[in-house]
């Protein structure tokens, strides 16, 4: 399931940071600009939503980290800002992927790993798209009417499938489409300045 949110201006941050973790608080905090913070609190107010509406969790989850960074959930934290483990066998079979931009913010859950990226369209960079590009998607960039979009969308493939594995931006960024074993879920803003995606294992694996 996908939770996307734009309103990135539209919401309390003072207030929200009381109402998630302290784990959350202090990262989000870390961030120089209000952008950034409010970015930070909104994907996981989110993720919050997303437990309680597909799962029924109340709290504030607090995370643990990979070897690249991609978090996975680690209990709820209690009343004293610590951390509990959850014991109810449901917990660790829920995976989840953030993403956000300057435009949105997205959130996945799932039964199943799961990776989500959200990307602002931006003007076309031609050394960017020659280095992260195979030569077919360049001609599938080049060949539409907006190169700009059809990078975008290529794009943030690319970084859900990386997400989804936990690998990261990796050396093989040109061939990282090229494994059959992955599904795709791409959607354009109604607006056109933004794209996600969603990448899951494909259902015949």
């Amino acid at each position: 399931m996908v939770y996307i949110d734009d309103h990135i201006w539209d919401f309390d941050l003072d207030a929200a940071l009381q109402d998630i973790s302290a784990q959350r608080r202090e990262l989000a905090l870390r961030f120089r600009h209000e952008l950034g913070r409010r970015q930070c609190v909104l994907a996981y107010l989110l993720l919050k939503r997303a437990l309680r509406e597909e799962y029924g969790i109340v709290g504030n989850p607090v995370f643990a980290y990979g070897e690249h960074g991609k978090p996975v959930l680690a209990g709820l934290e209690d009343g004293e800002g610590e951390s509990v483990a959850c014991g109810d066998g449901l917990w660790g079979r829920i995976h989840f992927n953030l993403s956000h931009c300057r435009e949105a913010v997205a959130c996945a859950v799932g039964a199943q790993p799961v990776g989500i990226d959200v990307e602002s369209v931006r003007p076309l960079s031609e050394s960017l798209v020659n280095y992260t590009m195979s030569n077919e998607e360049q001609q599938i960039i080049y060949g539409t009417e907006n190169p700009a979009l059809a990078f975008t969308r290529l794009w943030t493939m690319k970084e859900a499938r990386m997400k989804l594995t936990g690998e990261g931006i990796s050396n093989h960024i040109k061939e990282v489409l090229d494994d059959a074993s992955f599904s795709f879920e791409t959607v354009v803003s109604d607006n056109s300045k933004y794209v996600y995606t969603l990448c899951t294992q494909a259902s015949h694996q």
